[in-house]
Order: C-alpha cells, then sequence, then structure tokens
C-alpha cells in the first residue's frame, strides 16, 4: 500500500468566507493528501470587503508548532506556505523551511500579497522584500500577475499580455530561485484567462486556460494552487495539474455566479470536489 502523502500548509484561518486553510484542508484532503496546518493568523471572517472582523495575530505561537513536530520526527512530502501577517512570520516560515526541507520534498509559496497593481493593506514593503527572500527557498512559486512584479521591482502591466512577454515574466522569477513558477491570471484575449507554467530544467513553456468569467471572486488563488499542489502530489505533470487547477477553479466561479451568491462570501468549491477527484484519477468514472 502506498504511504499517504503529507504537507505543511501555513496560511490564516478564516472563520467566513472561503479562502486560505478553509479552503486548502478540504482540497487537499479530497485528494488523498494529509495536512498538518500552522496557521498565520485566526480571523471572524476574511478581510475582502467584510466589515467588523477579528483578527488574532498567531505569531507567537508558531515556533512552538515547528518545535513540535521536529520533536515527533514529522516529514513532509511538501511545504505550501499562503498569507503571512507581518515580517516577522517571514523569518519564522523561513526557518520553517530549513528545519523541514529533505532531498525528497519540496517547497510551494505562494507570495500571497497583491493584486489588481497594488499590495494588500496588510502588507509593508518590509514585507514584499521577504516574501521574495522566500520565493529564493521555493522550489514552486505560484504568483499571480501583480505579485510577479513587486517580486520583480518591475512596473505592473494589467494585460493583455502577450506570450513573449509572459515567457519572460516566468523565466525572471525562475532566477530568484525556485526551479518552478506558475503564473496566474495570464490572459491573451476577452475569452481566456488562466496560468502559465514553466520547468527551468527543461526550458519548458506551457499554458492552461478556461473560458474567462467577469467579476472577481475571493479564494480563488487559494482554491488553484491547493488543487495545483494536490496535482502534483499525485504525480501530474506541471502542464496537467494547471489545467486541471485551472478547470476546477473555473468551475467554482461559474456555479457561484450562477447561484447569484454574495461574491465576497466565496466560491462554492464543496460542490466540485467529487470532479475533481475524478480528474486526479482517485475515484472510478
Amino acid at each position: 500500500m502506498d504511504t499517504q502523502k503529507r504537507i505543511a500548509a501555513i496560511h490564516d484561518l478564516s472563520g467566513f468566507g472561503k479562502c486560505s486553510l478553509t479552503v486548502a484542508l478540504p482540497i487537499l484532503s479530497a485528494a488523498g493528501i494529509e495536512v498538518c496546518a500552522l496557521p498565520t493568523a485566526v480571523l471572524s471572517s476574511h478581510t475582502g470587503g467584510l466589515a467588523g472582523y477579528t483578527y488574532r495575530d498567531l505569531t507567537e505561537d508558531m515556533p512552538g508548532f515547528a518545535r513540535q513536530w521536529e520533536q515527533l520526527g514529522l516529514r513532509f512530502d511538501a511545504i505550501y506556505s499562503g498569507f503571512l501577517g507581518s515580517s516577522k512570520q517571514i523569518q519564522i516560515v523561513s526557518d520553517f523551511f530549513d528545519t523541514f526541507k529533505t532531498e525528497n520534498n519540496f517547497i510551494m509559496v505562494d507570495p500571497v500579497m497583491a493584486d489588481e497593481g497594488v499590495l494588500y493593506k496588510t502588507i509593508t514593503p518590509e514585507m514584499s522584500d521577504g516574501m521574495k527572500q522566500l520565493c529564493r527557498k521555493a522550489d514552486l512559486i505560484v504568483p499571480n500577475m501583480t505579485e510577479a512584479t513587486y517580486l520583480l521591482g518591475s512596473e505592473y502591466n494589467e494585460g493583455p499580455y502577450t506570450r513573449e512577454y509572459i515567457d519572460c515574466i516566468l523565466r525572471r522569477l525562475s532566477d530568484l530561485g525556485p526551479e518552478q513558477v506558475v503564473l496566474t491570471g495570464v490572459w491573451f484575449n476577452q475569452s481566456l484567462i488562466g496560468a502559465a507554467g514553466y520547468t527551468r530544467k527543461t526550458d519548458e513553456v506551457s499554458y492552461a486556460f478556461s473560458q474567462k468569467i467577469q467579476g472577481h471572486y475571493y479564494g480563488t488563488g487559494d482554491i488553484f494552487a491547493s488543487a495545483l499542489l494536490a496535482g502534483l502530489l499525485n504525480q501530474m505533470r506541471l502542464q496537467n495539474a494547471m489545467q486541471v487547477a485551472v478547470d476546477y477553479t473555473a468551475g467554482c466561479v461559474r456555479r457561484t455566479r450562477n447561484a447569484g451568491t454574495d461574491f465576497r462570501y466565496g466560491v462554492n468549491f464543496e460542490a466540485g470536489l467529487p470532479r475533481f477527484m475524478r480528474e486526479l484519477g482517485l475515484t472510478e468514472e
């Protein structure tokens, strides 16, 4: 019998609003992967357009997680980091990478810090610089187009893009350190949107697209990254894992839009899990 894959997921936890750990845990669990959660903060809801939320910073608790897990001798097939709440947390996560990185696992960093051309309100310039240092330690990074420009210190381009431009961005991001890069929010025309991937060893660029759906839906970046990681840990090639993640994310958005759900509440990813598991080859047709 194959040994179950195990990952460490370093994200915030929002009680309401589907993002971060509340999507990473079920998506990766549905893919047969054990998820060990290291929360960076606990919120009553995510912060996107929802007033009155509570916020509990867990910076001081995070090193204790790492110490106990090291004492227990835990080993991870992947380490997956997302939203971080302070510059101090960046150093804590960097130390976590150093402690648990092995020759046989990989680190995926989703540098959650910006969108639509601007940094999130909680992200300082110091944190933006620190995120670049985390990306240097990663084997795979998953920035959106805005985050890519901050990582590279370049001017934001809202698109549409050209293949030559995207190929250049991918290679420059890989030059920071990661062997593989997946760039989200890529579009060349008004009808399709998706992701672009790059593997330095083979110098291969690949793309995955789905029909573009108008509107801004919270949590879709976390859904995509979690689905991508699930595909990779189920032995999919990068391009195939990207396409499965793009299709799954687009299906979640489409389902939510058709239902008329308030976009601030997140998307209906739960109803798409059975099909997602079939795409991963985990269930019979």
